[in-house]
């Protein structure tokens, strides 16, 4: 089965809401309203039916949304929608639908951003596989 993409555009309906799993990954949750807009019969513009769509950010972007974004940010939310069942405390089964972010940005149609580059000095530097044993080239490919 494939995964269903989608791209959301609309407001955040609360700040995100920042927490860590029991192994210490964090996660963020936060909800987009979105809804169109129309002209009526008179020409006068008219806001249609608002959906709300739940989203939840995972490990560094988790922690850059709840750090940039606020109740109200109008922001891009790009990723894949899931289906999750659930039971409700009076003991009816529930279903869900949310969008697990894999892109996160705010929307500059009405607004301006100054991006601040998160630094990575601490990330080591994987070894080059194409190096040989001595650091010298590889005379063939590994595969």
């Amino acid at each position: 089965m494939s995964a269903i993409s989608i791209t959301v555009v609309g407001n955040l309906t609360s700040d995100p809401e920042i927490r860590y799993t029991t192994t210490g990954t964090p996660v963020a949750s936060f909800t987009v309203a979105s809804n169109e807009r129309y002209k009526d019969g008179q020409g006068q513009w008219q806001d249609g039916p608002v959906s709300f769509v739940r989203v939840n950010v995972w490990r560094e972007l988790a922690e850059h949304c709840a750090e940039s974004l606020a109740k109200g940010d109008r922001a891009v939310v790009t990723g894949t929608l899931r289906q999750r069942d659930y039971q409700a405390t009076d003991g009816t089964k529930r279903t869900v639908w949310e969008v697990t972010a894999a892109e996160v940005g705010a929307a500059l149609k009405y607004a301006t951003a100054k991006i601040a580059r998160v630094r990575r000095d601490t990330v080591p530097i994987p070894d080059d596989p194409w190096a040989g044993g001595d650091g010298g080239p590889v005379e063939e490919p590994p595969f």
